[in-house]
């Protein structure tokens, strides 16, 4: 698959790791990337000014098909001219196509060989996604990037699970690239497979016999422990294709990034940054900061003093720990502005590091 005005372009090594240039229609996106997740269209407590503004500077947000589908409908968004219209948005994204949600929003669902029935998590009304849905959905939502339709088990799912979703996956993979999608628009397959390499490797071989753009390892950050996954990580994803992108989906932590990045991984996504904010966990260069403990109540420096966001350049941890512990909406703006600029500058830590030569900088272990 060779997708008009999408391409990945390697800039250099560094062991496993790698850094590169991955050309999209509406812009390039520097890797390793961490990709922060919008999924109903918007980055929770963030305006778009924000996330192109420095030092978070995002490239590339993500949003999400089975969510925009059910809210507001694709009716309300083709009239925006698409996902990029509709939130005013002109870099590129990239859409989930519904199959993670599916399987893990309802105990109602469905599964059959064609696709899925589910039940809404909002009105409780019966859909239905198949392969080809969710592409027409995503060819709706214009992102730059969309991914295949999977089913995503349980990582320690028994082998007879993994081995029927890793079949019905790429079986779905194979319906979804026949579609026909719009100019410009990438697609992503889904490597399944659970905690076995030998399984993961299977279903990588026959996910780049049919030939996407990209490639993505799903189904991992999902209740096994992390040495489990980093176990995966070296093993699986340096033999993923050399010639395209590399998607961890949905992981995870500073130090599930630094795994990540050191086994050969090129883009993350998770919802980590924006909900710890929210929660009043932030994320330092000297490791992780709980803002509502009694001991920053009369705390007169900044959050971060290596950070340069607006946020540890303007508020002192006392007035961070008053706003968080009154519930004011400010608290959870000014929080998530740090934690995605620390997300930011540490992704751009570690593709320097890669172009100049260097060993990747090392995380503070509080932010596991």
């Amino acid at each position: 698959m060779n997708t008009d005005g999408f391409s990945f372009e390697l800039q250099a090594t560094r062991g496993k790791a790698r850094a590169g240039i991955l050309h999209t229609p509406r812009g390039d996106i520097l890797t390793p990337v961490f990709m922060p997740v919008g999924t109903l269209g918007s980055v929770k407590t963030m305006s778009p000014d924000e996330l192109r503004a420095e030092p978070i500077d995002a490239k590339i947000i993500l949003g999400n098909t089975y969510h925009l589908y059910l809210r507001p409908g694709m009716d309300v968004i083709a009239d925006h001219g698409g996902l990029h219209g509709f939130a005013n948005w002109d870099r590129p994204m990239l859409t989930d196509s519904g199959g993670f949600q599916v399987f893990s929003l309802s105990g109602s669902n469905k599964i059959d060989e064609d696709g899925v029935t589910f039940q809404s998590h909002i009105d409780g009304s019966k859909h239905r996604l198949t392969p080809e849905v969710s592409m027409e959905i995503q060819g709706i939502l214009g992102a730059e990037i969309a991914m295949v339709f999977d089913q995503c088990p349980a990582a320690d799912a028994a082998k007879p699970a993994q081995d029927a979703a890793m079949r019905r996956t790429t079986a779905w993979a194979k319906r979804c690239a026949r579609v026909e999608r719009p100019a410009g628009q990438s697609l992503f397959g889904i490597v399944q497979g659970g905690l076995d390499v030998e399984s993961r490797l299977r279903h990588m071989d026959e996910l780049v016999e049919i030939g996407f753009d990209g490639y993505a390892l799903g189904g991992l950050s999902v209740g096994e422990p992390p040495p489990e996954m980093y176990r995966i990580l070296d093993a699986v994803a340096d033999k993923m294709p050399d010639s395209t992108p590399r998607y961890l989906m949905g992981v995870g932590t500073p130090t599930d990034l630094y795994r990540g990045t050191s086994a050969g991984i090129d883009m993350f996504d998770c919802v980590m940054p924006t909900r710890n904010a929210r929660f009043g966990t932030l994320f330092t260069s000297e490791g992780k900061l709980h803002i509502k403990n009694a001991r920053f109540r009369r705390d007169t420096g900044p959050l971060d003093p290596a950070c340069p966001c607006y946020t540890c350049q303007t508020f002192t941890r006392s007035y961070l720990r008053h706003l968080f512990k009154c519930g004011e909406l400010l608290f959870a703006r000014l929080a998530t502005i740090h934690n995605l600029s620390y997300y930011a500058r540490l992704m751009r830590s570690m593709r320097n590091a890669i172009l100049e030569g260097r060993d990747l900088p090392e995380i503070p272990d509080a932010n596991s």
